[in-house]
This record gives C-alpha cells, sequence and structure tokens, in this order.
C-alpha cells in the first residue's frame, strides 16, 4: 500500500501542477490529479489541507493566484503566476561571482554547508568561466563552526522562541544555566555569537556560540516574545561592537594570521611601548575590545602568533593552551 507524501512533497507536487496547468486547476482536479490529495479521508480533510498549502506557498514568494471562470463567478480555480515566479536571467560577471563564492565559504557550519555548495554551483553555470572566482583567491573570510548551537538558535530566532543553554562566562569562567530571547546571529571575529535578552537580568547580552556547553533547548512556545524594536537592537549591537579597550603588540611569522596583519594600526595609533625586531617574524599591533576574545583568536593560530605585549593578554593565551593541552592529555587512546 502506498504510503501518503510528505507535507514537503505534496507541496512540490502542487507547484508542478500549478505551473504546468493550462489555464487553472479546480480543487477537484487538485484532489484528483496531484499526488498527496487523494488519500484526504473526507472533503473537510482536503479543504483543510488544500487551503493551508496554499497559504505555506504564498508565505514561501509562490504567486498562487485564483481565477474565476467566466461564465460562472462562483467556479474558482488556481494557477501560479510564471510571470512572477520566474527568475530573469542570471549574467554575473567574474567579480560578481568572486564575491558570491567568498560569501557561500563564509558559511563553515556544517548546518548550511551543503546548502550554500548547492546554490553556488548553480551560479556557476552562468558565470564567465570555471577559474573566474580566481580574482578573490586566499581572501575569503573564515568563520568557525557554530557547532550543535548554531542550528537550533537559527530557528529559535525565527520562530521567536525562547531557549535555554549552559554558557561559560569569559570573564570570570562561571558555569550556568541562562534563558535567554534570541534576537540576532552576528560572525563577528572568526566566530559566532548570538544577541538577545537575558531574562534573569532583565537586560540585553551577547553570547559566544563557542563557550555554550551542551544542547541549546527550547523553552516555551514559539513568538512568545515581541522581536526587539530598533533602538534595542541598535543599543545591544552597539555594546558588543563599542570601542577599543586596547592594543596588543604580536610577533607573526611570515605569510601567517592574515586576519591579524589586516588590523594592524600605525605606531602612532599604539600605546607607547617599544618592541624591538623579532628575528624571521613581523611586529604588528592589533586593537582589541577584549583579552579573552583576541586570545582565542591568538591560540587559533598555533605558533604562528607570540604575544609581546600586554603581558595580560599573553597570560591569558598561555592559560587557554594548558587548558587544551591538559584536555589533550585525558584523551583516551583510540584502537
Amino acid at each position: 500500500m502506498a504510503t501518503t507524501p510528505a507535507a514537503a512533497e505534496r507541496l512540490l507536487n502542487l507547484v508542478i501542477a500549478l505551473v504546468n496547468t493550462p489555464g487553472r486547476m479546480t480543487k477537484e482536479q487538485v484532489r484528483t490529479t496531484v499526488a498527496g490529495y487523494g488519500d484526504a479521508p473526507s472533503d473537510d480533510a482536503f479543504e483543510r489541507m488544500f487551503e493551508r498549502d496554499k497559504d505555506t506557498l504564498r508565505e514561501l514568494g509562490v504567486p498562487v493566484l485564483t481565477v474565476t471562470d467566466a461564465s460562472h463567478g462562483d467556479d474558482f480555480g488556481y494557477r501560479i503566476d510564471l510571470d512572477t515566479y520566474a527568475l530573469p536571467p542570471i549574467d554575473l560577471t567574474a567579480a560578481e561571482l568572486g564575491v558570491l563564492t567568498m560569501a557561500a565559504e563564509l558559511w563553515q557550519d556544517r548546518s548550511l554547508r551543503a546548502d550554500s555548495s548547492r546554490a553556488l554551483t548553480k551560479l556557476r553555470a552562468v558565470g564567465q568561466a570555471p577559474g573566474s572566482t580566481d580574482l578573490v583567491a586566499g581572501l575569503t573570510p573564515r568563520v568557525r563552526d557554530g557547532g550543535g548551537a548554531f542550528a537550533p538558535l537559527v530557528d529559535a530566532v525565527q520562530a521567536r522562541q525562547a531557549v535555554r543553554f549552559t554558557y561559560r562566562a569569559a570573564t570570570s569562567g562561571e558555569v550556568r544555566a541562562r534563558v535567554v530571547e534570541p534576537w540576532k546571529l552576528l560572525a563577528r571575529r572568526g566566530g559566532w555569537v548570538l544577541v538577545g535578552r537575558d531574562r534573569d537580568r532583565a537586560a540585553s547580552r551577547s553570547f559566544r556560540l563557542s563557550r555554550i556547553e551542551g544542547p541549546v533547548r527550547p523553552v516555551g512556545a514559539a513568538g512568545a516574545f515581541e522581536a526587539p524594536t530598533d533602538n534595542e537592537l541598535a543599543t545591544a549591537l552597539a555594546s558588543w561592537d563599542s570601542g577599543t579597550r586596547g592594543v596588543a603588540t604580536l610577533a607573526v611569522l611570515p605569510e601567517r594570521a592574515s586576519a591579524l596583519r589586516m588590523r594592524h594600526v600605525r605606531d602612532d595609533e599604539a600605546p607607547d611601548e617599544s618592541h624591538g625586531p623579532v628575528p624571521g617574524r613581523e611586529v604588528v599591533r592589533v586593537p582589541y575590545r577584549a583579552q579573552w576574545e583576541l586570545a582565542e583568536e591568538i591560540v587559533g593560530y598555533g605558533d604562528a602568533v607570540l604575544v609581546l605585549a600586554p603581558a595580560s593578554l599573553r597570560d591569558v593565551v598561555i592559560s587557554l593552551l594548558r587548558t587544551a593541552a591538559a584536555l589533550d592529555a585525558k584523551e583516551p587512546a583510540r584502537g
């Protein structure tokens, strides 16, 4: 016995039918010819299913039109407006395709990599040449994987649903449960950041996804809180992106840590500290917002970056490296 197609398959079948109908399709024609509707147990069940599917398609941007019979005003049919639904011809220059490649490469999270790769493959088909993306080779921005927290937070932001997770504070190392109304996910300084309202503190806060421990779980129903106003969101973002707290002096191996090099400031913009040349390395001065944030980035470069100043930043980097070494020592042997 054939099983009823899933809702997504039924929607796709309906789109194909309405696109290819020469004039219009009545409800009865939909019920008898489109897979997924014929198994409706009653007329009322079919009506509810069809109305729900039409609303879903319209919400997705598919222009489903209601067409009346010229001689019978109460005889309704349906079709898709092809002029509105069809995409215009895409003519991408080499530079435009290169920028799209950079955008697709930004999504390193496992949950999004497949979708971005498929989209890029289709766009390359209309590009000027397979090698046209060489224009931006080496410039691709990298954002670390958001881990298991990323996908549920994307869903929660869209659904306006509160979430609960365990978070390790950067400054104190305190680990505690947080209940947050998620507003926005941001790519900042090589990692993902959640901006939202912390219910316990009754104020906006930001959370690095790399500091979320364990699963992210939904709390309550969807639509439980209002989206932030423009002023609330602007204030929260300003708090996160607020000005420089200090400038670090780093010694970097040649052709390594390009993201740090790009943030280098001139000597007259940096604190008055004297550091001589470091053999085999380039000395750069990089502004930072928080020491722990820059320390996490530096650790990711391994031995390519040495911290010359301030000493407090160097201490944080050493502490992180020792913690990583201790964790590695505890890793059980694999046989």
